[in-house]
């Protein structure tokens, strides 16, 4: 009899965590801090929703991922979002894309990651060569690719990955995300680049780099 009890009980509380899971959405911003006064209140875990009856064909739409982004910049590289914030009708939904354009002989989409996404990428023109690092349970075991025209990758949710155009012609992919609001950290520019900038003598230990290396590479990001 104790072990039905007990077998009951286990069973009951499996079910509370599955509902409890299934209720409660994924983050879909960086943090959204509780408030007492919904008066204060201005965000929520995504966007507010209009009306169905006032929905429009137009926010279900958006026009020029065909034009070519400008990738004359540090990185050589150029990302067009289309997200929640270009598309409104994606709100729920759990998904958007980009354009990525690499330049020639080097153009990256730096080491960044997502932290509310999957991304699958596909590649349109050029030659990639692209991977991405698992985390330190698992090792941080790197996986790379080349990708030609035609090729697809996966890139998990939060791991640090990157894509570098290797050909000598410029290059484009597409990629779709599973997130309506993917986010994006950039590491180089998240550590070096903070506002306010850390401690320089704790990325100096971190990096295992000269303080006066770090205080440098703060100056450029």
């Amino acid at each position: 009899m104790k072990s039905f009890n007990f077998l009951l009980a286990f069973v009951l509380l499996a079910l509370a965590y599955s509902l409890a899971s299934a209720y409660d959405p994924s983050p879909l911003q960086d943090f959204c801090v509780a408030i007492n006064d919904i008066k204060t209140g201005i965000f929520v875990n995504g966007k507010f929703c209009k009306d169905p009856k006032l929905a429009t064909p137009d926010d279900f739409f958006f026009k020029g991922l065909n034009i070519p982004g400008n990738t004359n910049n540090l990185v050589g590289s150029n990302v067009t979002t289309v997200n929640v914030e270009q598309i409104p009708g994606l709100n729920t939904l759990g998904i958007s894309m980009v354009r990525i354009d690499y330049a020639p002989n080097g153009g990256q989409n730096a080491p960044h990651t997502h932290p509310r996404a999957t991304e699958i990428l596909f590649v349109q023109e050029g030659t990639l060569y692209v991977g991405f690092v698992t985390s330190n349970q698992n090792n941080n075991t790197f996986f790379s690719k080349i990708l030609y025209p035609g090729d697809v990758f996966v890139f998990p949710i939060g791991l640090i990955h990157f894509q570098v155009n290797i050909g000598k012609t410029d290059a484009v992919a597409f990629a779709a995300l599973g997130s309506q609001n993917p986010g994006v950290i950039t590491i180089a520019n998240t550590v070096f680049g903070s506002n306010p900038p850390i401690n320089p003598d704790v990325l100096a230990r971190a990096f295992q780099l000269d303080v006066k290396v770090v205080k440098d590479l703060q100056k450029k990001f």
